[in-house]
């Protein structure tokens, strides 16, 4: 799937585009261009990976010229980069939309300009039924990849545009795990808004698969979601109480401007597009993309309800210790 194919990840620098990188280096790669706007983490990737096959590039996906220049030759981009963190996006909602909106399009226009392969965006459960202007943006994000086969010259194009959906993942930057740590580590009191919230839970490598079953399914105009446990947060606080040896000083906090106590994965208004396998569900409209069939494995379903984190399965504290054990997310 990827020997001899040039590669190039929007955002490369972030948690995301890391992991992504370093499966990708494990594959027969021609080359990974890594093309993100902060010189200081581009400098330390770059020390870190060492490889020949890696290029770095300083850009934003709001500049159109330099997102072209940087596509030429590509075969297969992953679109990771947004501005992310929903208190601040809320207070800077036009940023956000320059970023996550129309660098999006400039993401789009850009592979069409190039004749790029297969593009992967990578959206979040935010975008179902937001609640708030990083849910809205990304929202938007999906539309416009999900659509854009209406801009394709069939004769002229062979870009295939693929969306997927997830919840947070663990120990993220700026994430809840990291925040508490930090927290705790310092004998600070935990700010907690409500112990009852509840969260879908992915680590980075189930990420990273995720996104190369998209790209293994190339479904253009289709958005693949994963089938995923949740956590409480009062639950995930107590795990790293335990495994940190330390008091509960948690305080309850207000929740913050566009929060939800529960994230959506599907809504139930989309359930009537939605076809699933063993490990994923589909969001596919048969008249968005008629020219790519869909996979034997995925079957049609009708979903009752929304998909909902408060209505999967909620990991145990024990099972959250043993996660964030193995991902090695507490630094003693």
């Amino acid at each position: 799937m990827f020997e001899n194919k040039k590669i190039l990840i929007t955002g490369g620098t972030g948690s995301l585009g890391r992991a992504l990188t370093k499966r990708l280096l494990a594959e027969k790669v021609d080359v990974i261009r890594i093309f993100s706007r902060n010189e200081n983490k581009q400098v330390t990737m770059q020390s870190e990976f060492n490889d020949d096959r890696l290029r770095f590039l300083i850009g934003d996906v709001r500049d159109l010229p330099r997102l072209q220049r940087a596509l030429e030759g590509i075969d297969i981009v992953f679109h990771t980069a947004a501005l992310k963190h929903v208190p601040i996006i809320e207070y800077n909602p036009f940023e956000a939309i320059n970023t996550n909106v129309i660098g999006s399009r400039n993401v789009i226009e850009a592979c069409l300009s190039e004749n790029v392969d297969r593009v992967i965006g990578v959206g979040t459960d935010k975008a179902v039924s937001p609640l708030n202007t990083y849910g809205a943006t990304k929202l938007l994000m999906e539309k416009i990849f999900t659509t854009a086969i209406n801009y394709l010259d069939k004769d002229k194009h062979k870009t295939k545009f693929i969306s997927l959906r997830y919840g947070n993942v663990l120990g993220s930057s700026g994430s809840v795990i990291p925040k508490f740590i930090e927290q705790i580590k310092s004998n600070k009191k935990i700010t907690i808004t409500d112990p009852e919230m509840t969260r879908f839970n992915i680590t980075i490598d189930s990420a990273t698969d995720l996104i190369f079953r998209a790209l293994k399914n190339n479904i253009g105009g289709s958005i693949l979601i994963p089938k995923l446990p949740a956590y409480k947060v009062g639950i995930l606080k107590d795990a790293l109480l335990e495994l940190l040896n330390a008091e509960d000083q948690s305080i309850r906090i207000p929740v913050r401007p566009g929060e939800k106590y529960h994230e959506s994965l599907i809504s139930l208004d989309e359930s009537r597009n939605v076809y699933q396998n063993d490990t994923d569900y589909l969001l596919y409209e048969p008249n968005r993309d008629v020219t790519t069939p869909l996979p034997n494995e995925f079957k049609k379903i009708i979903l009752t309800e929304s998909y909902s984190s408060n209505k999967v399965s909620i990991l145990s504290k024990n099972e959250l210790k043993d996660l964030i054990l193995k991902e090695n997310l507490i630094q003693m």
